[in-house]
């Protein structure tokens, strides 16, 4: 990736404190700031800004396996830059700076902004995709916990369609994938076994499809449904029609075979239902399978800072309701 010379220039001035609303780094201090960057970038000397824009524009240039991502080592070394504990007093919650920061970066098709957690992330204003791929095993912010908590009261009331209209639609577009179709449930004549289709490109620039098998509660291995359960059993045949079905994409004019299957579940998917699944399904089969259950769904969207469904929202602003004495 390549930044524009005017863009470079204006982040560098940033780093180094010729911009306004960044503290002025001479040096030495230059040298510093990259160390706490975790790179071994020693000034020499020359014109500060200049310099630092070549170091900039070496991190660009490195490989980042999402599209429409910037390189991590170029995330991180924005994220020491706008530090919170760094503000200064005119700036005290880096509202000024970030504003600043935001121009070049547009100007490139990026956007920066604090989460919950009081750091930086970057995402692409077109397809929304974060610059760093957020880790969802992460420990929680007491407000992430407290979202994951309205995020799991939602799935547990809602129905089939809007777990895939309002919360792997959206999930899945942070992600960094394209195309999202979703088959809906008003002709099932037209699904073959797929829910959604989507396509994912590799920095390559080759293209792999995706197919998702979406159900509302648990997939287990019992003999018989019970309630919102769903028997893996159902799942087989539908996963067969998915891995066999051509799809027709309209940016390539031409039909597709999907390379791997999603079978995602809004509750539990027990270690009973994946064993049976992958004995019945042959060996290249069963590599193109790919389990997605409750908690990473929940783990998913809160690390991605996806905004929670509306009907989540209502329903906790309806319990807050309820507890106003009159």
């Amino acid at each position: 990736m390549k930044f524009k010379n005017r863009n470079l220039r204006a982040i560098s001035e940033m780093i180094i404190g010729e911009a306004d609303h960044f503290p002025y780094l001479s040096s030495s201090y230059i040298t510093q700031f990259f160390e706490e960057c975790d790179l071994d970038f020693v000034h020499d000397g020359s014109t500060r800004w200049e310099w630092t824009a070549d170091r900039i524009s070496e991190l660009l240039k490195e490989s980042q396996p999402v599209a429409h991502a910037l390189p991590d080592r170029f995330v991180n070394v924005l994220r020491v830059l706008m530090h919170k504990s760094d503000a200064e007093a005119h700036d005290p919650d880096r509202t000024l700076a970030l504003e600043a920061l935001n121009k070049p970066l547009a100007r490139e098709g990026f956007e920066a902004f604090y989460s919950d957690d009081d750091l930086l992330h970057i995402r692409h204003i077109g397809t929304k995709t974060l610059s760093t791929v957020a880790n969802p095993h992460r420990p929680f912010t007491p407000n992430e916990i407290k979202r994951r908590e309205q995020l799991t009261k939602y799935l547990d009331g809602c129905s089939e369609d809007d777990l895939i209209e309002k919360v792997l639609l959206p999930l899945f577009r942070q992600l960094g994938y394209h195309r999202i179709t979703s088959a809906g449930h008003k002709d099932k004549s037209l699904e073959y076994g797929k829910d959604l289709w989507m396509r994912f490109v590799l920095p390559t620039q080759h293209v792999l499809y995706f197919g998702i098998q979406a159900k509302k509660g648990k997939l287990d291995a019992a003999g018989t449904k019970r309630g919102s359960n769903a028997n893996i059993a159902e799942i087989y045949n539908q996963v067969l029609m998915m891995l066999g079905h051509e799809i027709f994409d309209p940016e390539t004019n031409r039909k597709v075979l999907v390379d791997h299957a999603f079978i995602v579940a809004g509750g539990e998917i027990t270690k009973q239902a994946k064993n049976w699944l992958g004995g019945k399904l042959d060996v290249s089969k069963r590599s193109q399978i790919l389990f997605m259950d409750r908690d990473d769904i929940l783990n998913l969207h809160i690390v991605s800072n996806l905004p929670l469904p509306e009907g989540a929202i209502q329903k906790q602003t309806q319990i807050f309701d309820d507890d106003i004495p009159f």
